[in-house]
């Protein structure tokens, strides 16, 4: 392995077609503004280094990235490459990942509008992350203890697990298809709206209007707090250990919980059931009642 160290990159294409080197304590910035460092390269490993030119790594195949900084400049970073891993980065550009695989992040703090677009196999665990449309149109996602706050995060993706995560963030997860999210606190406004095959276990769920339009959507043992209006349309099996606001026209399936603020059934098409569990009364369909 080639090994270079200690340089300042400023020209465009600066290490173009490389392969099987490992860059160290280098700095890619300087009046040639030059971009696309890394281009159509492989077998690269990064260490230490500073990026603040736009479109570093496009196009390359086998990266490992550590200990680095990509600047707000650094716009766009990695696209079109698979086999990716980074520990201890900071990547706080725009776009600053998108259509890439097989990616693993650990330690690595995003600052990010536009995140992770059409990724398809990440590993994420103990980041911290901002951004707004967080992985939009991304699947095989695997995370970890991380810690996010943004808008519009994870819609449309699928096949995914999020385990010990918090996620302050609204509109989340509509359209998400096969998710499972567990032990974890996911915080904002209309969480979750036309999902299919979603289950939360475990969780906290905080904030208004969660949950509509949902098929087969399980809650297992979660808590809902400050959520009203829940489940309207929405095909769901729920165990809810906290009391909750209000419920409006669950389209089928049951709900128990220990008691509900305002029970809204007022669309003859809605049939789920709502269980008082400290009663097991099951509250008829049609009716709106208060019946905490």
């Amino acid at each position: 392995m080639r090994i270079i160290q200690n340089q300042t990159f400023d020209a465009e294409r600066a290490l173009y077609g490389s392969k099987d080197i490992l860059v160290k304590d280098c700095i890619f910035d300087g009046p040639a503004d030059g971009e696309s460092a890394f281009k159509e390269c492989a077998d690269i490993q990064v260490d230490h280094c500073y990026f603040n030119l736009r479109y570093p790594f496009w196009h390359d195949h086998g990266l490992k990235i550590n200990g680095s900084e990509m600047t707000e400049f650094c716009r766009a970073a990695l696209w079109y490459s698979d086999h990716i891993q980074m520990t201890g980065t900071k990547l706080h550009g725009i776009k600053a990942l998108r259509e890439c695989s097989e990616v693993a992040m650990r330690d690595c703090e995003i600052l990010s509008p536009e995140f992770g677009w059409s990724v398809r196999g990440m590993r994420m665990e103990n980041c911290t992350a901002g951004s707004e449309y967080f992985m939009m149109r991304a699947d095989h996602l695997t995370f970890q203890n991380v810690q996010l706050k943004g808008k519009y995060s994870f819609q449309y993706i699928e096949d995914s697990v999020f385990e010990n995560c918090v996620f302050d963030t609204k509109d989340a997860f509509w359209h998400a298809k096969h998710v499972t999210v567990k032990n974890s606190i996911v915080k904002g406004e209309y969480l979750a709206w036309y999902c299919e095959n979603v289950t939360f276990e475990n969780c906290k769920i905080i904030g208004t209007q969660p949950l509509c339009y949902c098929k087969n959507l399980k809650l297992i043992n979660c808590e809902m707090i400050d959520t009203d209006l829940a489940f309207e349309k929405s095909e769901v099996e729920a165990t809810i250990l906290t009391p909750v606001l209000s419920i409006k026209n669950p389209y089928a399936g049951h709900i128990m919980v220990p008691t509900v603020g305002e029970l809204i059934l007022d669309d003859e098409n809605a049939k789920g059931e709502v269980i008082i569990r400290d009663t097991g009364t099951i509250k008829e369909v049609g009716k709106s009642c208060a019946c905490a």
